[in-house]
């Protein structure tokens, strides 16, 4: 593991360690089953408003818990007008679980 890649490895640890930002993960693997209903394609992500309703939190928090993700790089973020929708960024999930292997 490069220096580089250590702050990016504690921000993930850190961001894994509330079980909201678990669950938020956990429902955005498989978005269709978890986030029923939504009117924009899943390929868009999931709508934040939807991921709101599976947290049972207000809007604000589960805000704060989607930037604490997003700054991880755990999750992308993608606005289209007024939503933005929320997908698993399976790449870094990848490379955090190949270093974690590496190096713990």
């Amino acid at each position: 593991m490069t220096k580089e890649s250590l702050p990016a490895l504690d921000d993930i640890l850190k961001a894994l360690s509330n079980p909201v930002r678990l669950k938020i993960l956990r429902g955005l693997r498989t978005p269709a089953e978890n986030f029923p209903g939504q009117e924009h394609p899943y390929e868009w992500g999931v709508c934040a408003n939807k991921i709101e309703t599976i947290c049972g939190l207000s809007q604000s928090s589960v805000s704060g818990h989607l930037s604490i993700l997003h700054q991880a790089g755990l999750v992308t973020a993608k606005k289209v007008g007024q939503w933005i929708f929320y997908q698993r960024n399976e790449a870094a999930i990848a490379q955090f679980l190949a270093d974690l292997k590496d190096n713990l």
